[in-house]
């Protein structure tokens, strides 16, 4: 059996293995400015208190806030909207230590009144 790279010309081969690099390149390029806009992390004046039965998220910034808790399973918490000096409370990590690993801000759901 013949090695199938001396059977496909040394250019072929180059420019496959260059339109790979940027398929790969592409597939893991940063997200757009507006997903990262939507997932930031939120100011240091706003601390969570994890247990294993609640999450107690507290705003002692100036200004209202609009937080999500993440979870080592990716878990999705609702987005709520925090007064400042205000709690809110998420769920815990449970008995399956479903940790917190961190806050993250995000667009609090808007519901139309009729």
């Amino acid at each position: 059996m013949a090695n199938l790279m001396t059977r496909i010309s040394r250019p072929v081969a180059l420019a496959g293995g260059v339109a790979a690099a940027g398929l790969l390149m592409a597939l893991t390029a940063a997200p757009s400015a507006a997903a990262d806009a939507a997932t930031t992390t939120p100011p240091e004046c706003v601390q969570y208190y994890s247990s294993w039965r609640y999450t107690d998220v507290h705003n002692g910034c100036a200004v209202t806030v609009a937080v999500t808790v993440e979870y080592t399973d990716g878990q999705a918490a609702p987005c709520r909207v925090i007064e400042p000096g205000a709690w809110a409370t998420f769920a815990g990590y449970g008995t399956q230590a479903n940790y917190v690993t961190g806050l993250r801000t995000c667009e609090p759901a808007t519901t139309s009144g009729a």
